[in-house]
């Protein structure tokens, strides 16, 4: 409680009272950055920060090779302890129709299971979220293929299910392997199928029950026509709130979208394509206006054209480059950069690596104002934090717990339109105290992520959040981290307001107060 004493005037002053501007910050002293600088920026905007000697190596490789080697992960090798970690990770790799036969109870020749029996199965599915949990926090803190990572989550969060809805508790992490992490740095359009396709947002945006009236195939929950997917994949997937579609528009590519879904009564042995069906006993078959194109009834293969229309209109990449733009560099990004994103976007046919190469080598990302000046959601807090220590993770819970507290649990935001990542949504007196009390118990060495949790620990806790990170307990005693150690992995880039408070404070207070500090809680 006594950093937090420290921190909170000084920190929470910083940026609730003066808005986040540069006040305590680092900022370059020139109109370009300095070589560690450089490596910083790059590290903070595409790799989750620094790890211990990464600003070193960065340097040593060079920023142009560094960002080339990111853009293409597959030529990156991950380390076998990493590699040993995921393939233990048994509901990993299985597919939506392997998942909902072990982890769904559903009738077995005829028999349905008991009640009791159902209650054992459903229990053991948590296994699904903790591990999809389990591996996207060893891969943002461990992986060397930094750039995929993040990617990843931008796009899940872009196509965003909540793991909380129904049968999405099965899919949310074959969801973030198969239909997001594959296309990360790929083409948008594969990308765009790919989840438009997965049970998982079938599912969620309720497009399996979306049928034509009247047709063959209408019975039960499937009897209507279901607007919700043809809704979001315009405002939020593709075109933009403001991207020129009208409710004719939605209501016609709901018609287009009829037939797309599970086998019916979720059957899904059925399926020999992951558990997606086009029943065409459900499509509406008549003629549709969409966009102003005329689609003539072909049953699947109108979607399929939809989804050609989406992906290439300028205004999907108009949005797409917008929403690049702000997240890796700033919250309101210069138009003249959203405008050379859509250029290259349409360039190259939504080829998301072009895009991103374009942002990467833009003047915009690489102006020195910008430097240090988005300010990290909870996620890329906590997944910094760590990474700085450069601790081994051996338990996720006590992250996944803060993110909790944090208010941005992993695959728990319950609306389409997922988190945001700007200033003004995550910037409040609470949330600055929750992170306080992060860095303070980080700092001391009090988290026990290190430590290797019992079979008990996680048969008792598969699907909780852990407890505040302030009240854990470490039997052996707390170790504070070395804050020499984390300045020095900052590049000691740290201001001189900031080292003059460290200077002053007990050696056991210092690294919670690098870690608490306003230039670190930027990125």
């Amino acid at each position: 409680m006594r950093l937090l004493r420290l921190l909170a005037p000084w920190v929470i002053g910083t940026f609730v009272t003066f808005g986040g501007a540069t006040l305590g910050h680092a900022q370059p002293s020139s109109d370009s950055f300095t070589p560690d600088q450089q490596a910083l920026h790059i590290l903070n905007r595409i790799a989750y920060g620094p790890r211990p000697g990464d600003i070193e190596r960065v340097k040593a490789i060079g920023i142009e090779r560094y960002i080339d080697q990111q853009l293409a992960p597959e030529s990156i090798p991950e380390s076998p302890a990493l590699t040993r970690r995921l393939e233990a990770l048994t509901t990993l790799n299985l597919s939506p129709i392997e998942l909902f036969d072990r982890y769904e109870p559903h009738p077995v020749f005829g028999r349905r299971p008991s009640v009791e029996e159902a209650k054992a199965i459903r229990q053991k599915a948590r296994i699904i979220l903790r591990e999809a949990i389990e591996a996207r926090l060893l891969r943002a803190t461990q992986s060397e293929r930094r750039l995929q990572q993040v990617m990843t989550d931008f796009w899940f969060n872009h196509f965003n299910i909540f793991a909380g809805k129904g049968l999405d508790r099965l899919w949310v992490g074959a969801f973030e392997e198969q239909a997001i992490r594959p296309h990360a740095l790929g083409r948008f359009r594969d990308l765009l199928g790919a989840t438009a396709k997965h049970p998982a947002m079938l599912f969620y945006l309720d497009n399996w029950q979306n049928t034509a009236p009247g047709s063959p195939g209408a019975k039960g929950k499937e009897q209507g026509l279901n607007e919700n997917y043809a809704r979001e994949i315009m405002e939020l997937h593709t075109l933009g709130v403001d991207g020129g579609y009208s409710q004719d528009d939605v209501i016609a590519l709901a018609r287009i979208f009829t037939g797309w879904g599970l086998p019916q009564g979720l059957r899904l042995g059925r399926s020999n394509t992951n558990g997606f069906m086009f029943d065409p006993r459900r499509h509406d078959n008549g003629t549709k206006v969409f966009l102003g194109r005329t689609i003539r009834g072909a049953g699947m293969a109108e979607g399929e054209q939809a989804l050609d229309i989406l992906a290439r209109s300028p205004q999907t990449a108009h949005h797409i480059g917008f929403e690049l733009a702000q997240y890796f560099v700033a919250d309101q990004p210069d138009p003249a950069l959203v405008d050379a994103l859509t250029k290259r976007y349409l360039e190259t046919d939504g080829d998301i690596r072009e895009v991103m190469r374009t942002l990467l080598k833009s003047p915009q990302f690489w102006d020195a104002a910008g430097f240090d000046r988005k300010f990290k959601t909870p996620y890329e807090y906590v997944v910094s934090s760590v990474r700085l220590t450069g601790m081994p993770v051996m338990d996720v819970r006590p992250l996944a717990g803060m993110l909790a507290q944090l208010g941005m649990p992993l695959y728990g935001y319950q609306t389409p339109d997922g988190y945001k990542n700007t200033r003004d949504a995550w910037l409040n007196a609470d949330a600055m105290t929750r992170r306080l009390n992060f860095a303070t118990a980080l700092g001391a060495g009090r988290t026990r992520i290190g430590v290797v949790p019992s079979d008990d620990q996680l048969q008792s806790g598969r699907n909780a959040p852990s407890p505040p990170v302030r009240t854990i307990k470490v039997d052996d005693g707390p170790r504070p981290l070395d804050a020499d150690a984390l300045i020095a992995t900052l590049g000691h880039q740290l201001s001189a307001k900031t080292m003059t408070a460290i200077a002053s404070a007990a050696p056991a207070l210092k690294a919670g107060l690098v870690l608490g500090s306003p230039e670190f809680l930027n990125r």
